[in-house]
């Protein structure tokens, strides 16, 4: 494992006011070694600033910071890690939801068709050719995005991880799809491949289809798919909490993700000022909401 530069933002609502490179060696828990309770072990490494934790179970993180004397803990962020357990059939998993979000789910499927001139396609990419032309569309799409525009966020158009994909493809290890509607690619959906784990890791739509629904119908319309492999054992959703994943996740797992700088001063210094400024951030947003003011402040800054 190797360190990677890393950017320390501050931010506020979705706009990035600030970050500060550092080299941070990835210290990242699998959802089995979330579940089981296993710390992964990362190579001591002299030429990095730190680590960078995701998604280690909440009951572990005293025990990982231990690990690592001499460095400092700071950034942390606390979530439940969402996932659908999928040894069950996809009629089960559809019967977890209310019979009124059922019908929700099944009206937007509706209305997207009617509005795509009462079709619209699914296409599955899987081999090197096929996550080839999978990216041809994914990529422009994925540029469009407020993902993309906002937060850096969306598909990775570097050649490194162009040539990553193509490798996971060749060991069969990802799972792709793109919706398709009047005549256009507007939804993508990648699905790398950790040994029994569908591992969530990027989902966009194009925001002229927004109304729509597209990446959730895209979402319901792999997943029917993807249970009747009976390949696969969990749906990771990964870091960080959201109302798509709260809904579509059947269990979740106490976790946080936080950074751990080598406690030399310029670490110490800028730890602390993250610190000070995700403080006063969440102390004004606390006052935003109670005046009222916080859904205005969030259209302002998508804007």
């Amino acid at each position: 494992m190797t360190a990677q530069t890393t950017s320390i933002h501050f931010t506020l609502g979705s706009r990035r006011l600030l970050s500060v490179p550092r080299h941070l060696t990835p210290l990242a828990f699998s959802l089995e070694q979330a579940l089981a309770g296993c710390i992964p072990q990362a190579e001591p490494m002299d030429e990095h600033d730190g680590y960078r934790v995701l998604s280690a179970p909440t009951s572990l993180v005293d025990a990982v910071a231990n690990t690592y004397p001499g460095y400092i803990m700071g950034g942390r962020q606390d979530y439940r890690r969402f996932y659908i357990d999928m040894s069950c059939s996809y009629e089960d998993y559809l019967a977890r939801f209310s019979g009124k979000t059922r019908s929700t789910l099944r009206r937007k499927q509706r209305k997207l068709a009617k509005e795509a001139g009462n079709s619209y396609a699914i296409t599955e990419h899987r081999t090197p050719a096929e996550v080839e032309a999978f990216l041809a569309h994914a990529l422009p799409l994925s540029a469009q995005t407020y993902q993309a525009r906002l937060l850096d966020a969306g598909l990775p158009d570097d050649k490194g991880s162009r040539q990553a994909m193509l490798e996971r493809a060749e060991a069969g290890q990802i799972r792709c799809f793109l919706l398709h509607a009047a005549g256009k690619a507007i939804a993508y959906l990648a699905l790398p491949v950790a040994g029994p784990t569908l591992v969530y890791a990027h989902l966009g739509y194009h925001p002229d289809w927004a109304r729509l629904s597209p990446g959730t119908v895209l979402h319901m319309e792999a997943l029917d798919r993807l249970f009747a492999e009976q390949c696969y054992r969990y749906f990771d959703f990964t870091e960080g909490e959201g109302a798509h994943k709260a809904m579509f996740g059947t269990d979740s797992v106490d976790c946080a993700s936080f950074l751990l700088l080598k406690g030399d001063v310029a670490n110490r210094l800028l730890l602390g000022s993250l610190a000070a400024f995700d403080t006063s951030v969440a102390a004004a947003r606390t006052i935003a909401a109670k005046s009222g003011a916080l859904a205005q402040a969030r259209k302002l800054l998508r804007a």
